[in-house]
């Protein structure tokens, strides 16, 4: 059985992705930092429905501790399927951004890719066979005011994606980046009310977290072994 790591696994877009990998067929590897109570729910939620999942707990911000943790992981099994998911906003103007909050968000969603990535890779390439989504925002591709720290981290990840995508292609390995729109979940329901999705979305609605995961699950697949160093929004006709 393959196993896939999902990081930020117990958010709203990072449960639901668990869920259709352990559907799927992996065993789902649920990383968590601060939310160890909510990936073991979710483990447990998806250990009930007949799937597969475990919880690893590190802080993806620093370096060694994400090392020691996954080559443990690795040791046992590798990693062929990783969602680099978990990501963090602190927004503000940029006039008044300050520099812990540009620092905190390029260390998760862009350090935090480097750390776990590097680390799972050359295991899976031993394999030669592998899948990597980074889940990025529509953000990254059109701008927003008051989320500079976070456009940038997330357009650089776009980059990285690219880049890691022509390393890897002859090894069996995918890379490819999802980028989503407005999506309900907990840190959407504050800051969109009805009448601005109706405005911003051409569909009118918000996007559900499953329908991420259905993009991701699809991404991970064997029918999808030809796609590599693609950005794709999911968003409804925004863009």
């Amino acid at each position: 059985m393959k196993r896939a790591l999902v990081t930020g696994g117990s958010g709203g877009i990072g449960a639901a992705i668990c869920r259709r990998l352990a559907r799927d067929g992996y065993h789902v590897v649920i990383h968590a930092n601060r939310n160890r109570s909510k990936a073991d729910t979710l483990a447990s939620e998806i250990t009930a429905a007949g799937g597969n999942a475990s919880v690893l707990a590190f802080d993806l911000t620093d370096g060694a501790a994400t090392r020691a943790a996954l080559e443990a992981l690795c040791d046992e099994a590798p990693v062929q399927v990783l969602v680099n998911n978990a990501g963090i906003h602190a927004d503000a103007p940029f006039p008044g951004l300050s520099e812990a909050q540009w620092h905190d968000v390029i260390d998760v969603s862009l350090n935090g890719f480097f750390h776990v990535t590097q680390a799972v890779l050359m295991p899976m390439i031993r394999t030669r066979w592998g899948r990597i989504v980074n889940i990025s925002s529509i953000a990254a591709l059109s701008g927003n005011r008051g989320q500079v720290n976070y456009s940038a981290a997330k357009g650089a990840l776009h980059s990285a994606t690219k880049s890691l995508a022509l390393e890897v292609a002859s090894r069996g390995i995918t890379v490819n980046a999802v980028a989503p729109g407005i999506i309900t979940t907990e840190m959407s329901e504050s800051a969109f009310d009805a009448e601005t999705v109706a405005r911003l979305v051409p569909m009118k609605r918000e996007g559900k977290p499953e329908e991420v995961a259905d993009l991701v699950g699809f991404l991970c697949s064997d029918q999808a072994a030809y796609i590599s160093g693609q950005i794709i929004s999911i968003n409804g006709g925004m863009l």
